[in-house]
């Protein structure tokens, strides 16, 4: 096969099947954290995903959509196979949708790693992570593993907009290496104005990286960033399938970006192969014009319900516009989380930041039944010295663990 023109230096194209298969052996040990690393770690007890209601990961209780689900069974018979071809049509098939250059996009199995290798390639010691607080912390664990400082912005007006604060975020650092933004946030659930994200991305230095995390970003009507890439701006967009489409377990995804930027973040990691199976899955996806309208509808209406809910009963809820919400309980939520528990509703984690609130993740209408039952039962008990137990053993062995 011959490569084409635009293969990038080294080798390290997109269409490469090389792929720079081996990692440096500093990179050997990094655990990627994901939102399921996060989930599980702070969970109060141990409970199988099959047990109890489980609201606690953002994850999509609805699953991939029919058509995917077709997919996956269609192609199984081929499951001792590469497939590349798939793998790179499905990418230039995001392309086209989006109006990109091919050699603009990258897949990967979730987003997890790429948003990992981002700060690994743009961060050091002498150049900070600049973050929101409270925000996705997987990119604070990525900054960690580097040991380049870690900036954290408050949220503006965290009693009402909850927004990313881009001025203070600007003048944290005048050598950031990656200012994140995860929009709309988690886990608030808030967005911050596609004009506030442009001045970051116009204001960062030579060197500096935007990196902005759209894996929420289906379930608005909000602008997308990729735009922005089109333009030849300073900044690197992730996507995922799993939330709006269902995939969580699947693993999908994407950074887009210039082929400049791509190509300092690719060498990083290495990209083994996909799953034919997600490849085959997300491509169905795609393909599925009514999925994205229809989903965004169903979680509007399952979370503006909850929201009314809990603001009748006189609790503060950030304004949210995802698949998650900030509830304000007015007491350590992590006394919060552990008595919705040992009713087996699993509720979302606590940031350090709003200790007194809790992440809750937009389930099916059942389970949004139950949980607003239970929680009236919690909130009308005391939960005074309630703490989560020890981790289940299997966790304690994982470097997740102090996540508890």
């Amino acid at each position: 096969m011959t490569l084409p023109s635009s293969t990038l230096s080294g080798g390290l194209s997109r269409r490469n099947f090389l792929r720079a298969a081996a990692a440096s052996s500093a990179l050997a040990g990094l655990p990627f954290v994901t939102e399921a690393h996060l989930a599980h770690a702070a969970i109060p007890k141990f409970a199988p995903s099959d047990q109890g209601i489980h609201i606690d990961a953002n994850e999509n209780p609805m699953g991939p959509c029919e058509s995917a689900r077709k997919a996956i069974a269609a192609i199984i018979p081929n499951g001792g196979r590469y497939l590349f071809d798939k793998e790179i049509g499905f990418s230039d098939l995001f392309a086209r949708q989006q109006g990109l250059d091919p050699e603009m996009v990258v897949a990967y199995a979730g987003s997890s790693e790429p948003l990992h290798l981002t700060v690994r390639a743009f961060a050091s010691p002498t150049r900070p992570l600049v973050v929101a607080d409270p925000s996705y912390e997987a990119p604070i664990w990525a900054a960690q593993s580097i040991n380049a400082p870690i900036l954290k912005v408050p949220l503006s007006d965290p009693k009402g907009a909850a927004t990313h604060d881009i001025p203070a975020m600007l003048a944290a650092s005048s050598t950031p290496g990656v200012i994140y933004i995860c929009n709309p946030n988690n886990p608030t659930g808030t967005l911050t104005p596609f004009e506030q994200i442009e001045k970051a991305i116009d204001s960062v230095p030579k060197g500096s990286v935007v990196l902005v995390d759209e894996a929420y970003i289906h379930f608005t009507d909000a602008p997308s960033c990729i735009s922005l890439v089109k333009q030849g701006k300073n900044v690197l967009v992730l996507r995922t399938f799993s939330k709006l489409y269902g995939m969580a377990g699947i693993r999908m995804g994407f950074i887009v970006g210039s082929p400049d930027l791509l190509k300092k973040v690719q060498p990083l990691g290495g990209q083994n192969p996909l799953p034919i199976t997600a490849v085959a899955a997300a491509r169905a996806s795609l393909l599925d014009p009514e999925l994205v309208p229809t989903r965004k509808k169903v979680m509007a209406g399952l979370r503006e319900e909850n929201i009314a809910f809990l603001r009748s009963h006189g609790y503060a809820v950030t304004p949210s516009v995802s698949n998650c919400f900030m509830v304000n309980v007015g007491k350590p939520g992590k006394q919060v989380q552990a008595a919705m528990a040992a009713k087996e509703i699993y509720i979302g984690r606590v940031w350090p930041a709003w200790p007194d609130s809790v992440r809750i993740t937009v389930g099916t209408q059942s389970e949004m039944a139950a949980f607003q039952n239970a929680f009236v039962q919690v909130m009308q008990t005391n939960t005074a010295g309630l703490e989560p137990p020890a981790l289940h053993p299997r966790l304690q062995q994982t470097p997740f663990s102090h996540l508890s």
